[in-house]
Order: C-alpha cells, then sequence, then structure tokens
C-alpha cells in the first residue's frame, strides 16, 4: 500500500483521537470521583452540540467563538443539575446515580426527538473547506485546530485537578471520601463541581466538533461507545490513560476503515474494548483493586 495513505490514515487517527480524548476526560473525571458511569454523557454532549449549531444559526457566533458560552453553560448545567436532581435523589447511593443518569439519557434523547426532530443537521463555516498540506497529505483546517485545541485544553484540565485548591479537593475524594469530610471537605460540592467540569468538557467538545461532524438526536450514541472504550482502555480516572487510549482509538477506527471499509472501521475499537477486559481489565494506566 502506498505510503501516503498510510501517512493519511495515521494523521487521520491522530485529530480523530484528539476529539475523542477530551470527550472521555470528562467521563473518567466523573468516574474517578463519583465512581460511577454517567450514561448521560452522550445525550449531553448531542445537547451541547445543539447549542453550538443554533448559536450559528441564529446568533452567527463562530463554533470556536462559542467555546466562551458554552464551556460555562454546560459546567452551570452539569453543578445544578446534580445539586438539584442527581444528588438529592440518588441519597448517596451510586447504583441510584446510575439509574438516574440513564433515565435522564433517555429523556433528553426523546425530548431531542420532539423538539428537533430525526433530522441531521451540519453547520458551513468560512474555513471549513480549508485544508493544510502536510507532506503528501492535506488535511483539513478545522480538524487540525480541533485536535490541537484538544489537547491543550485536556493540558489546562489536568493543571486544575494537579495545580488548584479544588483538584486538591477533587483528588481527596476520589481517594478517600469519608477522610475528606472529616478534613472539612464539603463532599458534596466537589461530587456537582466534578460533575460540571465533566459536562463543560462536553461543551468544549460541541464547540470543536460541529465544524467537522454533524449533530442529530442520536449523534451521542456516535461518541459515548468510543468513549467508554477509551476510558476503559486508558484506566478508569485516568487523565493519562484517557490521553493515550484516545490517540490508540483514533488510530484504530482510521486504519479499521482504511482496511476494513468505513462501515467496517469501528471494529477494531469493539475487539481493542473485549482485549483489555480480557487481558488487562485495569486499563493501560488504571491501578489493580
Amino acid at each position: 500500500m502506498d505510503l501516503s495513505i498510510i501517512a493519511a490514515a495515521t494523521i487521520n487517527g491522530l485529530l480523530l483521537g484528539g476529539i475523542y480524548t477530551l470527550v472521555a476526560s470528562g467521563l473518567t473525571l466523573i468516574y474517578g470521583v463519583l465512581h460511577i458511569i454517567n450514561f448521560a454523557h452522550g445525550s449531553m454532549l448531542m445537547l451541547a452540540m445543539f447549542g453550538v449549531f443554533y448559536l450559528l444559526t441564529k446568533l452567527g457566533i463562530d463554533p470556536y467563538l462559542s467555546l466562551l458560552v458554552m464551556v460555562p453553560a454546560m459546567y452551570l448545567l452539569g453543578y445544578f443539575l446534580y445539586k438539584g436532581l442527581i444528588g438529592k435523589l440518588s441519597n448517596g447511593k451510586d447504583e441510584n446515580i446510575l439509574l438516574i443518569t440513564l433515565g435522564l439519557s433517555i429523556l433528553i434523547e426523546n425530548l431531542a426527538l420532539m423538539f428537533f426532530k430525526g433530522d441531521t443537521r451540519t453547520i458551513s463555516v468560512s474555513y471549513s473547506d480549508t485544508m493544510v498540506e502536510m507532506g503528501s497529505t492535506l488535511v483539513s483546517l478545522p480538524k487540525i485546530i480541533s485536535f490541537v485545541a484538544s489537547l491543550v485544553l485536556c493540558a489546562l484540565l489536568g493543571l486544575l485537578i494537579n495545580r488548584t485548591d479544588i483538584g486538591k479537593a477533587i483528588r481527596a475524594v476520589a481517594k478517600e471520601r469519608v477522610g475528606a469530610r472529616l478534613v472539612g471537605i464539603d463532599v458534596d460540592r466537589v461530587f456537582a463541581v466534578s460533575y460540571g467540569i465533566g459536562l463543560a468538557t462536553l461543551g468544549a467538545a460541541a464547540c470543536l466538533l460541529m465544524p467537522i461532524f454533524y449533530v442529530s438526536p442520536t449523534t451521542g450514541h456516535v461518541f459515548v461507545m468510543v468513549a467508554f472504550t477509551v476510558v476503559v482502555l486508558g484506566g478508569m480516572g485516568s487523565f493519562l490513560g484517557a490521553v493515550v487510549g484516545g490517540l490508540i482509538v483514533g488510530l484504530t477506527e482510521s486504519f479499521g476503515g482504511l482496511f476494513l471499509g468505513e462501515s467496517l472501521g469501528q471494529i477494531g475499537i469493539s475487539l481493542i474494548f473485549i482485549l483489555i477486559l480480557l487481558f488487562r481489565p485495569q486499563g493501560l494506566f488504571g491501578a489493580k483493586t
């Protein structure tokens, strides 16, 4: 096979993996602190993507400028959703949170179908068709912007968790919530902040996705299973694992599409998911329990 084709598949896989990393980082943060899988992750991403779509079509706000709106909006949604609904109804039980987030996912998707119908929507901006030459490969400029921005945002998230007081509180609660409560940390507030940050990453991901992807009420399904695979591959609760796992999954999908065809490209992702569960269930960077 021509080396230029291999190079193109590699570049496209890495660019795609950057977006997967950002989507999965919010999921791994929520799991790392709350120790639950957020079943509403995909539907929240879809909701954010519709927000970016209407900010452009109704108000003329560029998708990348929408970061200034969508990130705080999704953070506030997540924070108050946890404080006002999830935290109150769960009664401190993780299994209740699972059921609540599953119910939220079903509710949001059906409301989206009712209000937005089943149509697929895309956006077009002035730079949509701009291509950048990388060696012998032409790469879409929005894909490059999305990749770079995703890694920068993941790095900022890592700094937030490791270098700030709220980050220290998040890590303390993730490690030992009872001990954190005993030293005066407001655990319920940390839960709400963590859930808010997890949804804020989806707001950022939506802004970076819309110039290169489509949105419909079922769009979340496309990303949520991939995000679960990335989190399991990298290690539940590991941010480094989310980055490495996202890039691996992006490359796997790209080369799967190259050798098997676009419709079968994601078979490799399912295979990785099965193999990691069989041979290293804690993931690449996860700790054994």
